[in-house]
């Protein structure tokens, strides 16, 4: 979720439908609740500065909330374990045609303390060559360059959602 903070909720939806369908992901079919949850993405980026997920307790921090900016990095394993992420923005297929009703999915974002421990522990490695591989932690997109993309590919998330792997 980018761009001008001013915009209004329904401008900002539209956006991030436009964005899903266009990776291949797909929205709460509750317009309402969508809306509310993009107030509060909408209140985050006006009190941090970025788009944390309404449904946790965001630090304030950029570096520590990274893994829950909007879409967070845990929206695909909760779609393909419970067909929504944490927070019932982002659905399945069954889920939007009503096959299925949205159930409470559980936090699987690890606590603080061990969210830093594998950067404390290891530095980052690189593939053989002269380029560092990059990926997103939202989707798993891999891309070897020197400086991972200003937006990625397939879920436009932006590049501080990268991570150099290895």
């Amino acid at each position: 979720m980018s761009g001008n903070p001013s915009l209004s909720v329904d401008a900002v939806r539209a956006q991030l439908e436009r964005d899903a369908e266009s990776a291949g992901y797909q929205l709460n079919p509750d317009l309402q609740f969508v809306r509310d949850l993009v107030e509060g993405l909408l209140k985050n980026r006006q009190r941090y500065g970025y788009p944390a997920c309404p449904c946790r307790l965001a630090s304030g921090v950029a570096d520590e909330d990274r893994d829950i900016v909007c879409p967070c990095d845990y929206r695909d394993a909760d779609l393909v374990d419970w067909g929504s992420c944490y927070c019932g923005l982002y659905v399945s297929g069954e889920i939007r045609k009503g096959e299925k009703t949205v159930a409470p999915v559980p936090e699987r974002r690890p606590p603080k303390v061990l969210r830093t421990l594998p950067q404390l522990l290891e530095p980052p490695r690189r593939l053989e060559g002269d380029l560092p591989v990059w990926r997103c932690r939202v989707c798993g997109y891999l891309c070897a360059r020197e400086r991972p993309p200003a937006v990625c590919p397939i879920c436009k998330a932006t590049a501080d959602r990268f991570e150099l792997f290895g």
